[in-house]
């Protein structure tokens, strides 16, 4: 604290502030500002942010007092799952300078110096993953003393990009459940980031109150488990003044639940969650006629929102909370269409840089806290992705200008390690990370080869700087990145694609990686791979087969490939692993794994287990651009693509976007018949209009446009002639029936079990499966059940 007095009227005044740590600055007894753990998480070393506030209202002539309470943060306490403290640094600082401009034109600076003082405050622990002690009898918990200035470069000082964090909405408790432990258990009804508030009344001096947090119950309890390392608990010594309201500083936690005690007897209006986050505006939403679907896609923004917390973490729950380079970029896309993120994500990416090695290196996580390892694809890529994805979706080019130089190093880093065939191969990777079908306990172990993935990755940076460099007018540079994304989009046909377009290792992820980012130079091979890829989704019953690099592209290969009915089916699987699987078990958040609780309600038993990470929410964006059909077509929504595409699984659809030109707005319904669709053009913008079954595009201008047509979704195509049991796995009302009698008579307690079963003769024709059983494993149905069976067939059957 500082004490002094102001002789002078004051006209204006601003503090700048930071600190090493969080802090929180007050002015003659009054909080300045609303941000919470101030100044955030950056690479404290090479940029450390400060904010400024205009505090003329909180002074006045006379004596004045600026105090500020530090924590740990980032800067002190732990970090990972190793439980490293003073990663930065072990002692906490503060740096203001506080400009008072007096009415006479004088100005006055008062500064952090050796005049301060310091004392103990009454949080007497405070740590991001075990939560905060505070003893609310005291304010102060120890003499005044002296202070140390210790030395800084104020060349790391930058001023915060985007809006700070805060506590951006309350939430009421929405149950409230005496556990018979002397404790209450609160269900908030929602998976959310931040504290408990408590209002308690009648309390006496010394009193001691515990918050436990977690995210799911396991036998009526809270499930502790995924939470690994972190203690997640809050404690209060209180006061006793009658009425107080309890609630941390510096601290947050990733629950839905939370388990209170000490608190006596507490009802609904006692109790509320603090929600915090970056303060984000939001600018994209969707809806339909699937209350399913919207739930997903609620789930996505509630990811978000927890994750966006300082940085874009991959969790904010357990024992780490770090800047994934691999969760980012993969979610950018998604994240963009939901939240004004730009200021948000470009101060990471200025850490990004920062932290990246001359090699062109890329840490795994930003800012790095880890031991540095080689350079991964698919995580190491978020140094092309991201920043390309902001200038799509934003239109800034200033963006590709700041980071240009950490996209060119990491291009130029794999080039030289691909070597002169140009592969990425033979080297360490994590490959499609989190395929359902890797062991638990390996999540690194996908189907996908993590060669051909990495050389994908590889093409597609490449091509992502040669266009940013045409952006940026870097002529040279662009003929050269575009020619060296040429060579490996060459190589990578020559050495992993069949001229009939299989791809190695015939994995779903390898196709939609090689479909969706144009890898496969011939229509033979395209068309290929097109439908070995819906082959693919058909033999594994509609269910995900995808991890990190597949699950954001897959949709879209589908529906490039022609196969839009069967990415429809994908998307509203309801077993697991699916998106709609988390759905159906109660989510309210995106899951880090598909089956993070498994059917029984239990909690999956790997180490790495997460209720809340945003990842595999990227679909949200084609929830946006292909459901809805509405896109960017140039930077910023200059030009929009809409582009709606209908199923049988949605009457409606409607996606809105604000944009640097206005608000744009998609939506379609499907009724008597009949597909109307209407559009919202903002002003300075355009759209390209492409109506179902049109061979082109409408262009329009800005307003609002309607159209009427033939509803294009009509009934499933009928069974061939000779239908194979893979044709009868991509007919979705035959399969039903079908696989509803054989469940029946064969004992079978579901669907899965007669996919798993049939899939393994999927070229098998429906007439040999029914003729010669025995021969392939399986006992003949009965004589009534085969008759259903056959009556299925022949009313599905062309």
């Amino acid at each position: 604290r500082r004490e002094f007095n102001l002789e002078r009227p004051v006209a204006s005044a601003r503090l700048y502030t930071t600190a090493l740590g969080v802090y929180e600055a007050w002015l003659n007894g009054h909080r300045v500002g609303d941000e919470i753990l101030a100044p955030g998480w950056t690479s404290y070393k090479n940029r450390l942010c400060y904010q400024t506030f205009d505090v003329t209202s909180l002074l006045q002539v006379g004596a004045n007092t600026i105090e500020a309470v530090l924590g740990n943060g980032w800067y002190r306490g732990q970090l990972t799952w190793l439980k490293q403290r003073d990663v930065y640094g072990d002692r906490l600082a503060y740096l203001a300078q506080l400009e008072v401009t007096c009415r006479d034109g004088r100005v006055e600076r008062i500064v952090t110096d050796e005049s301060w003082s310091a004392a103990e405050s009454g949080v007497l622990e405070d740590d991001l993953y075990d939560g905060q002690t505070t003893d609310l009898r005291v304010e102060v918990n120890g003499p005044w003393t002296g202070v140390e200035v210790v030395a800084w470069d104020p060349a790391t000082l930058v001023s915060a990009q985007g809006p700070p964090v805060r506590r951006v909405m309350s939430m009421p408790a929405r149950q409230l459940t005496a556990t018979g432990k002397g404790t209450s258990l609160v269900d908030f009804g929602q998976n959310l980031v931040g504290w408990v508030r408590l209002t308690l009344h009648d309390t006496v001096p010394g009193q001691e109150v515990t918050v436990r947090h977690a995210e799911v119950l396991e036998d009526g309890e809270l499930g502790t488990r995924p939470l690994r390392g972190a203690k997640a608990t809050d404690r209060y010594i209180l006061r006793g003044a009658g009425a107080e309201v309890l609630e941390p500083a510096f601290t947050f936690h990733g629950f839905r639940y939370a388990d209170v005690a000490g608190a006596g007897d507490l009802d609904l209006s006692q109790v509320e969650a603090v929600v915090v986050a970056n303060d984000l505006a939001r600018t994209g939403w969707f809806e339909s006629s699937s209350q399913e679907l919207n739930r997903l896609h609620e789930n996505v923004v509630w990811g978000m929102r927890g994750n966006f917390l300082a940085i874009p973490t991959d969790c904010p729950q357990r024992d780490e909370r770090l800047g994934w380079t691999g969760d980012i970029q993969v979610f950018s896309p998604t994240a963009s269409s939901l939240f004004d993120c730009a200021g948000f994500l470009c101060s990471w990416l200025a850490d990004l840089a920062a932290e990246q090695h001359e090699d062109g290196n890329v840490p795994l996580v930003v800012p790095n806290v880890l031991p540095l390892g080689p350079p991964i694809a698919v995580w190491g890529d978020a140094a092309c992705v991201v920043p390309w994805v902001l200038y799509e979706r934003f239109g800034d080019r200033g963006i590709l200008e700041a980071q240009w130089d950490s996209m060119q190093k990491w291009v130029d880093g794999v080039a030289a390690r691909a070597g002169d065939d140009l592969l990425w191969s033979g080297q360490f990777q994590l490959g499609d990370w989190l395929d359902p079908t890797a062991p638990p306990d390996n999540p690194a172990a996908a189907k996908a080869n993590p060669d051909v993935i990495a050389t994908a990755y590889f093409a597609k940076s490449a091509e992502i700087l040669s266009r940013s460099a045409s952006v940026l007018g870097k002529v040279q540079e662009a003929d050269s990145y575009g020619e060296l994304a040429a060579r490996v989009r060459d190589a990578f046909a020559e050495n992993y694609v069949t001229p009939a377009g299989r791809v190695l290792s015939d994995a779903q992820t390898v196709y939609a990686l090689a479909i969706a980012w144009a890898l496969l130079p011939t229509e033979e091979q395209r068309a290929g791979a097109g439908r070995r890829l819906a082959d693919l989704v058909r033999l594994s019953g509609h269910r995900i087969s995808t991890g990190f690099a597949g699950t954001p592209l897959i949709l879209d290969a589908l529906t490039e490939s022609g196969y839009g009915d069967v990415a429809y089916r994908l998307l509203f699987q309801r077993q697991v692993p699916s998106w709609l699987y988390a759905v159906s078990m109660g989510a309210t958040t995106v899951w880090e794994r598909w089956d993070s609780m498994l059917p029984d309600g239990s909690i999956n038993p790997g180490e790495m287990t997460s209720f809340n990470h945003y990842a595999l929410g990227a679909v949200a964006d084609y929830l946006h651009r292909v459901v809805a059909g509405l896109a960017p077509q140039e930077p910023g929504y200059r030009s929009i693509i809409v582009k709606p595409l209908p199923g049988q699984a949605l009457s409606y659809a409607r996606a809105r976007q604000d944009t640097p030109y206005g608000t744009a707005e998609v939506a379609w319904r499907r009724d008597a018949g009949q597909f109307v669709l209407d559009v919202r053009v903002p002003q300075g913008a355009t759209a390209q209009v492409w109506l179902p079954g049109n061979p082109s595009p409408e262009l329009v201008a800005a307003g609002q446009h309607k159209w009427s047509t033939m509803d294009p979704v009509g009934d499933e195509a009928p069974l061939p002639r000779s239908a194979t049991v893979l044709d009868l796995l991509g007919h979705e009302a035959a399969w039903l029936e079908f696989s509803k009698i054989f469940a029946s008579f064969a004992n079978m307690g579901d669907d899965r079990s007669v996919f798993e079963l049939l899939a393994k003769f999927s070229g098998t024709s429906l007439s040999d499966l029914l003729d010669f059983p025995i021969g392939l494993g399986m006992q003949p149905p009965p004589s009534e059940a085969r008759a259903e069976l056959e009556s299925v067939i022949t009313r599905y059957s062309a």
